[in-house]
Formats: structure tokens, sequence, C-alpha cells
């Protein structure tokens, strides 16, 4: 039996040539785009599967809220948190704390420097993780101060084949003793490190321990996970760190932080959390992702079906013979369902194919996928791979199937595509609007999305950015690398900050405003005199920074106008708020300068409350370096050899303003990469369906088309005759999609955004107009074709 269902199906396969393209090919583009969507979720599924404990491990989370501002969440907490919990928590198995920030230049010897990040880890770190040791032991290798642990690939790196344990590196004038060699972290980890260093070093600085590291509000940098028992109970846990939370935030003032469990499988593909320690993803992108490749191969499986239907002339008198002959109902399901899955599997060879050349393409959208995953083929993929194309060949030949399997011997002439799902729209019909429907939809998503993303990249930001390099100071004397470079005819100006905003780099403190009780968290950035000038901020009241203080000895502060709204200073009158008084880490500061709203975060938040204070850091931050030149490459040369003579270890790290805005916005960029490319496929497979049912439509009208040129039609009246009803199946559809992503848009989408263009009647049309050429091309050539054949030849048998 099954052999008799290829064999015919094959027949069938060959006999219609272009219809078998049509669906292979249509079939084969939208599932490579399904099997690199099923190889990202599965990679994503897979994070940190290595672990041993991964079902009974759990990170602590928290959740921070001050009066009057919104709810945050951070993926870290805090040390003190780490110590109430092993002390006060029973029913935990094992506990282990992490925090990150170490970094420095490691010193095997005068001739081998290397820069080098660590994680500090306590010594259950590997009582709760599984990162085996190649060389040393677990139990100890972390427990003693400046005891360091590194990978495979480090110690490679800094001792060659030399065997590195028990050997020591020197990190400034620190010396830390190599305790252990550790198998290099799996890609598929949300921690990654290149070594470790015991906690026990932070501990052993007593005055650091007993400061502001070890205070309950410290949440930024420290990492709890527990392990729990086998069939732990999570709700008495958590009933637990309630209760610990609720004691600690009755010493706070007007701020509560509260503690949570979550899951290490939910970590990679899970809820968002500020302060990731590693890669993560939200649920939504995945599910977005797989939505779209779901929609693209269910648009080719309405190329299969409408075409499979559309033939229902040919094919209903061969399933009639069969029937005469004693075929059952089950036979023809069967017969169909066996060649549409014959089809699939066809298209899944060539799908395969085009995935690996999609896959090397999606990776290099942005550089946090090629971070994030690896998309692999290993045998638990093909079987995915397999299960898919069977699945998409058992959609896409149901309908055709059920159809068939359904009628009777005396109905083998009766045409097929006179079934209705609506009222007077067959479903071919339907199928077509449908199929034009994503189209124009992903299409409009493009254009709208497109145009958004240019406006944040080029929205007046309150200041300047042209021009202006930013180098990344790396500990080196800012003092010195400005003096090489305002030696350079192309440097025109230098400043130094903190950060560099704009970006969605954030740095804040709480702020009150006199002897007040109210606060606020206002956002920061420490700079220098020659900042706000260089970068062209404009201040509507007061003046500049005055004096350079001396470090912890500041007086002024310069304020946004939003900071005077928040707090009514001098009823937000700019020029009676100078001389106010403000308090922020405990200093009081005096407002100097008030400038004009600013974009210090990016553009999808509302600018909030922000201040400027004086940097006096002199190896940390950025200098901001305004160049002008007619010699680009020449002047990034000279800057590169200036950085070498303050700084022989670490390259130069130096972006443009304006490249590291468009950067900023990068994951909006790949998402439209993404819908477009998308969009580009969905209109393809909807039009090989179109050129398809055009070519068999001009087929089956050949004859009237004959006729109505013997009488006198001209080849315009016949385009139109024929294209009418395929252009008023796409108006429709036009009036279905363009509504609807105009809503999507409008009242989904945009309203995330604080500032963001309405959306223009160019966009949707634009969408309408592609769609609407790219079908009369297709209807037109084939019309046109039918309408150019010689008549006499046609109706020669008549």
């Amino acid at each position: 039996m099954i052999g008799s269902y290829l064999k015919t199906s094959r027949r069938s396969l060959v006999r219609n040539k272009l219809f078998s393209f049509i669906n292979i090919f249509g079939l084969a583009v939208s599932m490579s785009v399904g099997l690199l969507v099923i190889a990202f979720l599965t990679d994503l599924l897979s994070y940190d599967d290595f672990q041993v404990n991964k079902d009974r491990i759990f990170r602590v989370v928290t959740t921070d809220q001050s009066v009057g501002q919104p709810e945050m969440n951070f993926a870290s907490t805090s040390i003190k948190a780490g110590k109430k919990i092993r002390e006060t928590i029973g029913g935990i198995e094992q506990s282990t704390l992490i925090r990150r920030g170490f970094s420095g230049d490691a010193q095997v010897n005068a001739e081998t420097i290397v820069p080098l990040t660590a994680l500090w880890a306590d010594q259950s770190f590997f009582k709760v993780f599984t990162f085996p040791l190649l060389q040393g032991d677990p139990a100890t290798a972390l427990k003693e101060p400046y005891s360091l642990v590194l990978t495979e690939k480090t110690a490679q790196k800094l001792f060659g084949d030399v065997n590195a344990l028990g050997k020591s590196l020197r990190f400034d004038t620190l010396t830390y003793t190599i305790t252990g060699i550790a198998k290099d972290v799996p890609k598929l980890s949300h921690l990654r490190f290149e070594a470790l260093v015991s906690f026990a070093t932070l501990e052993s600085k007593k005055s650091d321990m007993d400061g502001e590291l070890a205070s309950w509000d410290n949440i930024y940098m420290n990492y709890i996970y527990l392990v729990l028992p086998e069939n732990a109970n999570q709700q008495t846990i958590q009933a637990n760190l309630d209760r610990l939370s609720a004691s600690e935030n009755a010493l706070l003032k007007n701020r509560k932080i509260t503690l949570s469990l979550q899951p290490l499988s939910k970590i990679a593909l899970g809820t968002h959390y500020s302060n990731e320690i590693g890669p993560s993803i939200p649920p939504v992108v995945a599910w977005i992702l797989a939505g779209l490749a779901f929609v693209i191969i269910l648009s080719a499986c309405f190329n299969y079906t409408n075409l499979s239907i559309a033939r229902s002339l040919r094919r209903s008198r061969e399933v009639g013979i069969r029937k005469i002959i004693g075929a059952l109902k089950s036979h023809v399901l069967g017969q169909f369902l066996a060649e549409s899955v014959l089809i699939a599997l066809m298209a899944l060879i060539l799908s395969v194919g085009l995935f690996l050349i999609l896959r090397t393409q999606f990776m290099a959208l942005n550089p946090f996928i090629g971070n994030l995953v690896s998309l692999d083929l290993s045998a638990r993929l093909v079987l995915y791979f397999l299960a898919m194309a069977t699945a998409v060949g058992l959609a896409a030949g149901f309908l055709p199937a059920l159809f068939f399997s359904r009628i009777n011997a005396l109905q083998v002439l009766r045409d097929a595509s006179s079934i209705k799902v609506f009222r007077r729209v067959s479903l071919r019909k339907a199928l077509i609007i449908i199929q034009y429907t994503i189209s124009l939809l992903f299409i409009s998503t493009t254009l709208i999305g497109y145009k958004q993303y240019r406006s944040f990249i080029s929205l007046d930001l309150g200041f300047t950015t042209e021009n202006i390099l930013n180098i990344r100071i790396q500990g080196n004397s800012s003092t010195l690398l400005r003096k090489e470079l305002s030696q350079l005819p192309a440097v025109k100006d230098i400043s130094r900050s903190h950060i560099v905003t704009s970006l969605g780099s954030l740095s804040g403190s709480t702020m009150k405003y006199k002897d007040m009780q109210d606060s606020a968290r206002v956002w920061l950035n420490f700079v220098d005199a020659q900042h706000l000038p260089l970068h062209q901020h404009k201040f509507i009241a007061g003046k500049n920074f005055t004096t350079r203080p001396i470090k912890g000895a500041e007086t002024e502060v310069i304020v946004n106008e939003q900071l005077l709204k928040r707090f009514n200073i001098a009823r937000r009158n700019p020029v009676d708020a100078l001389g106010e008084m403000v308090t922020t880490d405990g200093r009081k500061l005096a407002i100097v300068g008030v400038v004009k709203d600013f974009h210090y975060g990016t553009v999808e938040n509302k600018i909030e409350p922000m201040a400027f204070r004086y940097y006096s850091d002199e190896n940390g931050g950025y200098l901001n370096v305004k160049i002008s030149t007619t010699d680009l490459p020449g002047t990034l040369a000279s800057i590169d050899n200036a950085w070498r003579k303050i700084d022989k270890v670490h390259p130069l790290d130096a972006t443009f303003y304006d490249d590291q805005i468009e950067h900023a916005y990068s994951q909006y960029s790949m998402m439209l990469k993404v819908i477009g490319f998308i969009a580009f496929l969905a209109i393809c497979i909807s039009s090989l369906g179109l050129f398809g049912m055009v070519v068999f439509t001009a087929e089956t009208r050949l004859k009237e088309i004959s006729i109505r040129k013997v009488l006198g039609a001209s080849e315009g009246g016949l385009i139109y005759l024929l294209s009418r009803g395929f252009l008023g199946l796409l108006a429709l559809a036009a009036l279905i999609a363009l509504p609807v992503a105009y809503f999507f848009f409008d009242k989904v989408i945009l309203v995330n955004f604080a500032y963001h263009q309405p959306i223009g009647l160019s966009e949707l049309l634009l969408s309408a107009v592609i769609v609407m050429l790219l079908a009369l091309l297709l209807i037109g050539s084939q019309t046109l074709k039918a309408a150019r054949k010689n008549p006499a030849h046609v109706l020669k048998s008549e």
C-alpha cells in the first residue's frame, strides 16, 4: 500500500512539474526559517543542561522600589542577603555567593601581561555548579584569600603548555595563587568566566565588608544561587525570604527591597532582569520569532492547498476511478497525505541547505546573537527537523486529502473550487486573501518600523554628537592621555565623562531637596568643566563648573529642568533655583547651573531628573575628543599611536558617538532585518502561489480567451478580464491588513516609546502599491502570454 502511494505520488509530481516546483520551493524556503527558529529555541532551552543539579538550582533575584518611583527588577542582590539566607533560612542544601567586577592585567612576568576578567566566588561554588576541575581540589580551591581558578583556555593563554597549578599571578601589587584549572565553560552557560577569584579575598578586607559592600541595599553586583533538596517546598522558602525582606526593609526609609526565587532553567529564556550576569532573552522575543516562522510555513501550506484544489478537475477523475475499483475513503486520504508528506520531505532536503546559509547570516545580524546561541546541527536537531517536515506535510495536505476523500464517483467531473468557506467566497479566494493580508502586514510593519528606527537615531538629543570620538580610558592616566592627544592637529577639544549618555547606560543615586524627607532617584553623569561646552549643552540659567574640587569635596551640581519640576525647586524657576541646596550620596551641593532637558537615556524613555557632578577619578571613564579633519584614517592612526605611548597592553577602545548611538538601537535594527526578511519571504511565497493560480486560470480559460479574441477583444481587455478578480482579492486583503497594521503600531508598539513619529499614510499605501505592482506583473505576463496565442491553434480541435 505504501509503495503504491509513493509510486502514484512520484508520477503526479513528474506530470505536474510547475506546480510541484512551486510547492517544493515554497515549502523549502518557509521551512528553512522554521529550522532556524527550531535551532534557536533548542539552544535557548538547552542552556545550563550540563549542570547536574539544574532542576534544583535557583537564583535569588531582587525587586527594588523607592517611594514615588517605578518598581525595578534585578538579577543581582546584596552580600548581606546571601549571608542572612545561610544563617536564618533552613531547608537549603547548598548556597553560593558570586560577585562580578574583578578585572585587571594579569602579570606572569615582565614580558607576559594579559587583561583578565573574573568572578568573585565563595568556596561553595563547585558544590552548586558543575564546572569540573581538571586540576585542583574543588572543595578547597576557593577557600583561602588570594586563590585563583583559571579555565583551561585562560591557563593556556597565560602559561602556554607549562602546568599552571600552584603558580602565581600579579594584579597590580597583589599576588594570587592558582589553585585550580577548570574545563572551559560551555557556550550554552549563563555563567561565563575566564577565572574565579576566592570571595575570601574580599572578606579579608574588613573595612570593605563592614562598610557599604555589606549593606542590605547594595544590590547591584552580587548574585546568590541556592540548591534546594529534592521535592523541596518552594513556597516555604519564598515565605522565609519574604520575612527576611520585611525585617531588613524596616531599617530602610522610603525604600523596599524584596527577594524571590528564579529557576536556573528560566534564566537564559525567561523574565528580563537588570544586571544580568550572562546572556538572556525574554520569552516574548522567542515566541515572536516562532510565530513569524509559523506564519511563513502556513503561507506555503496555503499554496499547496490552493494549487491542489485548483487541479481538482484532473485529480478528481483519478479519485473517481480509484473509488470505482474499490478504494475506500481512508485509502484516498492516505494517498494524498503521503503525497504531501513526500513533497515536504523533498523540500526539507533543500531547506537544510538554505538553513546552513541563513544560520551564518542570522548570527551576523548582531554580536549578541552570536554570543547567545551556536545553532550547531545535532542528532536531536535532525529529529526535530524531520518531525517538523512531517507535520508540515500533513498540515498542507490535510484539506486536499479530506476534500478528495469525500467525493464520490458521480461527482468526478464537479469543479472542486465551488466549496465555500464564506458566503460567495470560495476556499481558494479565502486562502489568497489570507496570504496577501499576511504579506501586507509584514511589509507595512517593516516600512513603519524603519521610519521609527531612523527617527530614533536622528532625533535631536538636546546636545551635539557630531565628530566626537569617545575613548575608554581603561585605567590609564587621563591627564597623560589628554596631553598626548591635545598635540594632534585634528583634535580641537577634549573633555571627560564617567559614562556616555543616550546609549542606555545609566548611573543614578537618590537626591533630596533641602531638608525635605521626600527623595527621588536622579540620573547622574560625572564630567569635567570642558564636557558641557564641547557637547554644546544649552544653559538656561547659571554657569559651568567654576573650580576643580578635591576628590570627595564637591560643592557644585548642574541640573536639568526635570529635576526642578520633580522637587518644585524655586517654583521651577531656573534663575531662582541657582544657589539652592540638594543632598545626594551624603553631600550637600549647590545648584550652579540649569541645562535644557536632553535625552540621558534612550528615546523610548521619558526625560527624567538628571544632574551633572564633577568627575575627579583620574583613571576611569571616557575622554570625549572633538575632531576636525579631512584625513580620518590618518587621524585615527595618530590617535592609536598616542594611545600606545600610554598603554602597551590594552588596544585602543574608541568609537564615534554617532556610531555608538546607532549601535544602541541595534536590537531594533536587527528586528527590522528579521521582519523585513520574513516580509520578503512572505511576498515571494504568496507570489509563487498567485503565479500558479494565474497559470492554472489562464490554461483553463484558454479557449474562452481565444473565442473572445476572435470576436474582437483586445489584449488589454483580456488582461483586465482575467486580472480583475485577483486584484479585487488583493484590494480586500489591503482593506484588512492596513488598518490592523496601523492599530498594532499606534495602540500596542509605539505606546512604549515616549518619543516617536506619527504613522504616515505613505508607509501604509506604499506596502499596498508594492504588492499590487508585483501582482500586476505576474498576472499581466501570464494573461498576455495566453492572449497572444493564435486562436486557430487553440480552437482547431473544436
